[in-house]
């Protein structure tokens, strides 16, 4: 099979009439979006444009160190997004609950992946090593932040029931449980929907990417079904552990809800 179709500058630079167009609506509707929408697509083609020039270098000399270090610069970037982005101020505890789940679940999950599932030689080889943390890392960041704003919420809206709940000899797990479970399923729900769709509605990025390069499509299915199923674990382990650890921040020795934490 051929490989991808090389683009030429004058049609990148044509792909951005789409940007025009999006600017004339919100214009048009008065949404007051543009000087959001400039940033974020001047943002998105410099740090791509400097991100492919860092993974050609990369790329060309594999490095154990290199490429540890990478992953901790992605990681270090999604904790900080996860805080930065949430809706409700996080106390520490809550902010030390999110580092620690973030980095058990996608560590695990990678490790996991790349000795077991694919078993790459050597083990930090970037071409594998960095898409895939990004694609584990990416979401499970989307996860951890969609579960930190149900939780919270929960909180604030059913701060009575609980109490009245710690009152009838309830503990705080108790207490909690329906908050808990539907922070849970809010997270894990958009990877469970793209995953229903996939195949028949889009062709994810990664099939995608591989078909453009010219893999067989057979390849580029069995190296889906894995990423895809590597990508629900690590956000249902990342979530859950964030779950299970982060509503005990709200109570205290006592168990009693702390409401300054609201």
């Amino acid at each position: 099979m051929n490989g991808a179709v090389r683009l030429s500058i004058l049609q990148v630079i044509s792909a951005y009439l789409f940007i025009i167009i999006l600017l004339l609506i919100v214009r048009k509707r008065g949404l007051n979006r543009e000087k959001e929408i400039i940033i974020s697509t001047t943002r998105m083609t410099l740090q791509l444009i400097l991100t492919g020039y860092i993974l050609t270098y990369i790329f060309k000399t594999p490095n154990p160190i290199i490429t540890v270090l990478v992953i901790s610069i992605m990681e270090v970037f999604a904790i900080q997004n996860i805080i930065k982005r949430s809706k409700n101020r996080l106390s520490k505890e809550l902010k030390k609950v999110v580092i620690f789940s973030m980095l058990t679940g996608t560590l695990f999950t990678l490790i996991y992946f790349i000795f077991i599932v694919i078993n790459i030689k050597p083990w930090y080889n970037p071409q594998y090593f960095i898409p895939l943390a990004g694609m584990v890392i990416g979401n499970s960041m989307t996860g951890i932040s969609l579960g930190i704003n149900k939780l919270v919420e929960g909180f604030k809206n059913q701060v009575d029931m609980i109490e009245c709940s710690l009152m009838l000899g309830a503990s705080p797990k108790d207490a909690s449980k329906s908050i808990l479970d539907n922070a849970f399923d809010s997270a894990i729900l958009p990877t469970i929907n793209s995953m229903v769709g996939m195949g028949i509605v889009f062709l994810p990025g990664m099939m995608t990417g591989q078909i453009l390069s010219g893999s067989s499509p057979l390849v580029a299915i069995e190296y889906q079904i894995a990423i895809m199923l590597g990508i629900l674990g690590s956000v249902s382990i990342s979530v859950i552990i964030f779950l299970l650890l982060g509503y005990k921040t709200f109570f205290n020795n006592r168990m009693q809800i702390k409401r300054e934490e609201l």
